[in-house]
């Protein structure tokens, strides 16, 4: 039987797990939000396969990514977490992943959740493109830098407009798999 065609990500077998399982599924839970909005921020600059090789690592390093927990961190544990080889040491991610679980916790109190404020931006359901190339794809779009300017207006920090639109894309805000790829019309039926 032959493979499925995917999108041209590479060899690479947990980064087509990673395409195959979760890119583009959409995510209504408040922590799994804030774990990719957090992952997404410690991209910026690298490969998404760096990150995704130290992702256990973070969930160990963030207490599971529960906000209520890493908005509780203080400098101790900056240092802390700035001595771990498992993550990225970089002293800004850190804190701003710390300073964006105190902001998550802000907007569920006055949102009512993140996963509404983050999906209002697509009016609640997933955007299916139709690209052909990863050459179409754009690195923003007008609604990832609404979202971008929301979230620095609520505090937020590494959350520029190409930071939000991976972010679309990793939680099913988006659909971008190519159209002849096979997860394309897998999350389009997902309506």
């Amino acid at each position: 039987m032959p493979k499925p065609k995917r999108c041209p990500w590479g060899d690479d077998d947990l980064l087509n797990r990673y395409h195959d399982q979760e890119w583009g599924m959409p995510v209504h839970d408040d922590r799994e939000l804030y774990e990719h909005l957090t992952l997404d921020c410690m991209q910026a600059g690298l490969s998404w396969i760096t990150v995704l090789r130290k992702r256990e690592a973070y969930r160990q390093a963030f207490d599971g990514f529960l906000p209520r927990k890493v908005a509780r961190f203080d400098q101790a544990k900056v240092e802390e977490l700035l001595s771990n080889p498992g993550i990225i040491r970089n002293r800004q991610k850190i804190e701003a992943a710390i300073n964006n679980a105190k902001c998550v916790l802000r907007v569920q109190k006055e949102k009512g959740s993140l996963d509404s404020f983050l999906w209002s931006f697509v009016r609640g359901e997933t955007i299916h493109n139709e690209r052909r190339s990863f050459k179409e794809v754009p690195a923003q779009t007008p609604e990832s830098r609404a979202m971008s300017g929301a979230l620095r207006a609520e505090g937020f920090k590494f959350v520029g407009p190409t930071i939000c639109y991976a972010f679309m894309q990793a939680v099913g805000m988006v659909n971008d798999h190519l159209v002849d790829c096979f997860r394309h019309e897998e999350l389009r039926r997902l309506r």
